[in-house]
């Protein structure tokens, strides 16, 4: 008897792959990747059950030029009638997105989960049961904790992300007549081994300062080798070293524990780059992933996306190398999306070590649900998870109230004398400047770094400083110009040159720097206490003649700011040591006070998971931890120039985007609206966005706020 060979992808070279090898490949990567959370029988019934709409007539025309099919519904109604809910909403969405839930009135084929499923299930779909001549659905149950609305959500977009990484890695390897092959990275024994070659170095250490660092970096290796996955702090006064420090304890615990890779989530693009470079020289540019939105180039999904439609770039796409560094807006929002290219990486979070570098910068109207999926993959996928930084946030209540069962470890519990150790700063404060008062006390100084709370205040102060060696910085600069303009600091710094720096906020975290002297304007005491660490950085000036003067500035604080600003009030007017562990706690659980739980939740995440029926695209749509989007405007300056002419002629690529970013300024709405109105932007086919107008943009200043004359207020 003749048997039809009823196929999935047909090559344009006539090489042919059947729907059962497309399915088999599917299921078996589908069930490996989802064995890192045990959950391998779901896996398998994914894969398999996810492309048998295609063994429809319709579809098979389809390969041969015919109309669009809907092969995603059958798949998810076979897997809905065995009462697999998580696989019938990860087929669903498998190319189009994870839909809505909906409800089991909705007309067949709404866009919802129900819509798909009841046009299915009224006969409304070509026949598609000639699957069942050749095999039958595995069998597949359910983990006990995800019986909840909110984890069975989170469990399904885990099992989505499976699902959508092995369709895709299977339908790349049969397109590039290729194999699968993992990619190609260091063990995590390596990883260590080049680690202890990097800090050999440092031992013994040379002055108490560094004896400290020392100290801590010992504490992070034995806390690594010895906890288990789990939810820990590392609360490290600045100074102490704790990137390298951090790093150690999750190389540590991967090794001891056989944990997969390390996530190091930074709250800010701007600082990104360096602990990404940091990383390479320790452990090798092809162990470490930098993925932000300068080096991303995201696909833009609907229904007709599809594997061999959408080329994936393997690493970027899932994350599969042992080291990735990346935002906290890229990683939550992928934990909340919904999109296939969003989501492919999320299973690799599993068994995987996360850590939070500056914790305390999660924003909060989003607090409770970036607290929520945290828990998750601690509690059920095997990650650990530190919560990073100088000055710890009071998040133990909200990580009980999700966690209650898994206790809070402090990796490096330090003696308050120890704190004290590490003491380099002495603070005062000056009440109220103008703008031109502030600037007058910063001329008189030689060095000095003064941070302000918006890009506009910091243009004011600089142009009133005269004089050589005074220097600007904000995100108004493109990259490439603000880490040039870093390096002439800080070779000055080095050679005792005046060198004066007004700077908002993007120099607090993470940027080595060392000043005699820092003016702070009036923020949450978490900034000004960052700000305070560029101040005595190495510690060779005593503390008493190392100021740190916070001032409040003429301009009232942006709303934004508002909250954090009260808080900060409140310790500075009570705690005689503003940097004590005290007065770092009392600012955190003031500042959560004054806001209340549901300012934590602001656009209400959580109760929407729980009083919907699986809302995953509203939840996507909501979700958006930069309130004001800004778009990224090229500057045509440097190599910039000729990266745009690429860009102009349609050389789109994955290298020409992130090559780009170096010479990309973020603006916000109303920005970009002062410089459409100005007629200075030139909008590429791509989408992109170019200066048109480059005297618009100074080697001073870095992109004009006003450029029509206008008036605004810019934070950043």
């Amino acid at each position: 008897m003749d048997t039809y060979a009823y196929l999935a992808h047909l090559t344009e070279d006539g090489r042919t792959q059947t729907i059962l090898e497309h399915l088999k490949g599917t299921a078996s990567l589908c069930s490996a990747f989802a064995a890192a959370f045990d959950a391998e029988a779901q896996g398998q019934l994914a894969g398999m059950a996810h492309d048998i709409g295609k063994y429809s007539a319709a579809f098979q025309r389809r390969l041969h030029g015919g109309p669009k099919v809907d092969h995603a519904s059958a798949g998810a109604f076979e897997c809905l009638k065995a009462q697999q809910l998580a696989a019938a909403f990860a087929i669903s969405g498998h190319h189009g997105g994870l839909p809505d839930g909906g409800g089991r009135g909705d007309a067949a084929g709404a866009g919802t989960f129900w819509g798909r499923i009841n046009r299915a299930s009224q006969g409304r779909l070509e026949d598609y049961h000639a699957w069942q001549s050749e095999f039958s659905l595995p069998h597949a149950n359910t983990p006990a904790f995800a019986g909840t609305r909110l984890e069975g959500m989170f469990f399904t977009r885990m099992l989505f992300s499976c699902l959508v990484d092995a369709d895709y890695t299977d339908t790349g390897a049969f397109m590039d007549n290729s194999p699968y092959l993992p990619a190609s990275s260091s063990s995590m024994e390596e990883l260590w081994r080049r680690l202890e070659t990097y800090v050999s170095g440092w031992f013994p250490p040379k002055g108490a300062l560094n004896m400290q660092r020392c100290v801590i970096l010992e504490q992070c290796m034995s806390a690594g080798a010895q906890y288990g996955p789990g939810l820990f702090t590392l609360t490290v006064p600045t100074g102490g070293g704790k990137t390298v420090a951090s790093l150690s304890f999750a190389l540590a615990q991967a090794k001891a524990r056989r944990m997969k890779r390390i996530v190091y989530v930074i709250p800010y693009t701007s600082i990104i780059e360096q602990t990404a470079q940091a990383f390479r020289e320790i452990l090798g540019d092809e162990n470490v992933l930098e993925f932000h939105s300068g080096v991303q180039f995201d696909q833009q999904e609907d229904d007709a996306s599809s594997p061999e439609a959408v080329p994936l770039t393997r690493s970027v796409e899932t994350w599969d190398v042992p080291v990735i560094v990346t935002t906290a807006v890229q990683f939550f929002e992928s934990l909340y999306a919904c999109q296939p290219s969003k989501c492919r990486k999320l299973h690799n979070l599993a068994q995987s070590v996360l850590i939070f570098d500056e914790a305390q910068m999660l924003p909060l109207p989003y607090l409770r649900p970036c607290v929520w999926a945290i828990a998750q993959l601690v509690r059920h996928y095997g990650a650990s998870a530190v919560l990073c930084t100088a000055t710890q946030p009071a998040l133990d209540p909200i990580f009980q109230e999700f966690a209650p069962e898994i206790p809070i470890r402090e990796i490096c519990p330090m003696a308050e004398a120890h704190w004290e150790s590490f003491r380099r700063v002495s603070f005062q404060q000056a009440g109220t400047l103008s703008w031109m008062d502030l600037a007058a006390r910063l001329q008189q100084q030689e060095q000095v770094l003064c941070v302000v709370n918006t890009r506009r205040a910091a243009r004011e102060v600089f142009h009133q400083l005269s004089g050589p060696g005074n220097f600007h910085l904000s995100t108004l600069m493109y990259p490439a110009h603000r880490r040039r303009i870093l390096d002439e600091i800080r070779r000055r710094l080095r050679d005792g040159l005046p060198c004066r720096v007004v700077s908002t906020s993007l120099i607090e975290a993470g940027v080595d720097v060392d000043f005699p002297a820092v003016y702070r304007e009036l923020s949450g005491l978490d900034s000004i206490l960052q700000a305070a660490g560029r101040c005595n950085r190495e510690g060779k000036r005593p503390p008493e003649d190392s100021i740190v003067t916070i001032f409040q500035g003429e301009d009232p604080p942006p709303r934004l700011f508002e909250t954090s600003i009260g808080a900060g009030k409140i310790v500075l007017d009570h705690c005689q040591d503003v940097s004590s562990r005290a007065a770092i706690h009392t600012y955190f659980s003031t500042l959560l006070d004054l806001k209340g739980a549901e300012a934590q939740d602001a656009h209400h995440i959580l109760p929407l998971m729980e009083s919907e029926f699986f809302p995953f695209r509203t939840v996507a749509e909501r979700f958006h931890l930069i309130e004001s989007p800004t778009t990224t405007v090229y500057l045509p300056l440097e190599e910039g120039a000729g990266l745009v002419e690429l860009l102009r002629s349609g050389q789109y690529s994955r290298t020409l985007y992130r090559r780009l970013g170096q010479y990309g300024v973020s603006v916000y709405p109303q920005h970009l609206a002062a410089l459409e109105q100005a007629g200075a932007l030139e909008h590429l086919e791509d989408g992109s966005v170019v200066l048109r107008d480059i005297g618009l943009y100074t080697q001073t200043t870095g992109l004009t706020l006003e450029p029509s004359g206008g008036n605004a207020l810019f934070i950043g």
